[in-house]
Parts: structure tokens; sequence; C-alpha cells
């Protein structure tokens, strides 16, 4: 049997996208850790004491904590299987679609708070303001140490695939989803404090489950907004218009090259591949349009296909696939 003669390697792409965020990872386990623990005491203070704010920042804690496993999850899964041939483009989706599970998570809560606070407006209960302002506090410290934790990793991750770096940031949505749940577990903490605060010096006790209902408001528009970022990933939705109509302007401003059919889609939350059919009479080579393409920084798997266009007919012969 006779060896092959070509070598591939130069044709051949990488397909590992994956961005490892070691120190997310890790401090995102010691957030989960304080948040479980906090969860238990107000939980149980809010039900002694009678403060739904309290309770539902007790609670919104716990949805939080469950979001943080499926946070580290995701991390885990993405780190082990990075290499597998498995994923057609490595596992950068999986922190995408940890994000939106965290935020469909956070819209829940959201939802859970709405209807509680609604039913405690309508049936009052009474308030021991001293003992639920002081887990409050302790709440809020806890939220506010575990944002300092998150704040300078969320937006921060090594790609282990150093075929595009795109600059020293990237967006980790798992992690960011993260962020956004510390982020609102720290508001109702908050808001509990000042309606409770209310109620105690001035009788307000009205403002408690007021304050849930505007809590959970604000934590539904990060939810929606986290929602409208991973989703188009997910989806394979094509990158935005403008930046599509600038490549083709680029291959087509060679008046014999047009493009006859273009897909750019992103497989990962920071790169994108794409998928372009050129016709010509008398066209490049592939080298040259994807050297022309390297100015576009956010593609990181272009394929070319040359249709080459004979006597006029655009028979749509193909030359070459690459």
């Amino acid at each position: 049997m006779s060896t092959k003669p070509h070598s591939l390697s130069h044709w051949q792409h990488k397909h590992q996208y994956t961005n490892i965020n070691h120190s997310g990872e890790r401090n995102t386990r010691y957030v989960l850790y304080l948040t479980i623990i906090t969860m238990f005491a107000e939980i149980i203070a809010g039900t002694f004491y009678g403060s739904m704010a309290l309770l539902a920042d007790g609670w919104h804690m716990g949805t939080h904590a469950a979001a943080f496993m499926i946070t580290l999850f995701a991390f885990k899964y993405a780190r082990k299987h990075a290499d597998s041939p498995n994923f057609s483009f490595g596992t950068g989706k999986v922190s995408v679609l940890g994000g939106f599970t965290s935020a469909v998570a956070l819209g829940l809560v959201a939802l859970i708070m709405i209807f509680e606070s609604a039913f405690r407006l309508l049936n009052p209960q009474s308030i021991q303001f001293n003992q639920a302002i002081l887990v409050a506090v302790i709440g809020l410290t806890v939220n506010v140490l575990s944002a300092f934790l998150l704040k300078d990793h969320h937006s921060h991750s090594h790609h282990h695939d150093g075929h595009h770096s795109h600059g020293e940031h990237s967006h980790d949505h798992n992690l960011r989803a993260a962020y956004f749940h510390v982020l609102a577990d720290a508001l109702t903490s908050l808001f509990a404090i000042g309606a409770l605060l209310m109620g105690k010096f001035f009788g307000l006790n009205w403002l408690d489950p007021v304050m849930g209902i505007i809590g959970s408001i604000i934590i539904s528009r990060w939810a929606w907004g986290l929602l409208k970022q991973t989703s188009p990933i997910l989806l394979d939705a094509n990158i935005d218009a403008d930046y599509q109509a600038q490549i083709v302007a680029l291959i087509e401003d060679n008046d014999d090259h047009q493009v006859s059919d273009i897909h750019i889609w992103a497989i990962t939350s920071d790169h994108y591949a794409a998928i372009i059919a050129i016709v010509s009479h008398d066209p490049k080579d592939v080298d040259y349009f994807k050297q022309q393409l390297t100015r576009f920084d956010k593609l990181s798997h272009v394929t070319i296909e040359i249709n080459l266009c004979r006597q006029n007919d655009c028979s749509g012969e193909k030359e070459a696939i690459c």
C-alpha cells in the first residue's frame, strides 16, 4: 500500500475555541459556599421574624446557589471535553448554555418574588424589625464580597486555542450570569434593609413587599438582557448585518468577484465561523481571499468556496473548496 504523498497540515483548521477561566471558576466556588451559608441564615431568620423582603432574599439566594452549581458544572464540562472530536468547534458554547440556563433561573426567581410580594402586600404580616435588619445586613455584606470575587473575572478568560486571541477580554456568559445573580442578591438585600428601616421608624410596613416587587422587576430586566445575549449564539444566528456587509464589500471590490452565498455564525461567545461562496470568471486562489479576511478578527474558522463562471453562463462549476 503506497503512502499518501501530501501533508494536509497547511490546510487543516483548528477546532478548539474553548475559553478556560480558572480564576473565575475558583472564585465562583467560593461564592457558592458563601451563598449557601447566608441562604440558610436568611430563610430561617425571615421565617421567624416575619420579613417577606428577608425571606425573599433567602430563597433568592437559594436559587442563585443552584445557578452557581450550573456555572461550575459548565466550567468543568467545557474543560473536560475541550479536545473531544464529538464537538465540531470545541465546547465554547457550553459557557453560553450555562449563561442561558442561569438567566432562565433568574427570570423564574423574579416571577416568584413578584407573586409572593403581591400576596404579602394584600395580606400584611407583623415583622420583627431589629432581628430582620441584622440578618439582612449580613446578607448584603456577603453579596458585596461575592461581587468583588467575581467582578474582575466575569469578562476575563484564557483561550484554549491560541489561534485568535481577540484581545485580552472575552465574553464568558457563564460567569457573567453568576455575576448578575450576585448583583441581584445584593439588590434584594439592599431593598430589604431600606424597607425594614422605613417600617421600623415610620411604620411603612407596606414598603417591605413593594421593594420585593421593584427588585423583581429590575432582576427581570437583567435576565432578559442575558437571554438576548445568549440566545442568538445558541441558535447560530448570523453576525450583525454591518459586519457581514463589510466582508462582502471587501471581496466584491474586485468587479469580477461576487459573493453568491455567505454564512457567519458564532461558535463561541467571541469566535465566528464563516462559509463564503464566491463566483468569478478569473478567480484568485483561496489563500488570497483568506489573507484579505484576516483584518476581520472575529473570524476564526473560514471556509471559502470558489465557483468558476465560464463563458458568461455561470453554470456554477466548483473549482475548489478549502
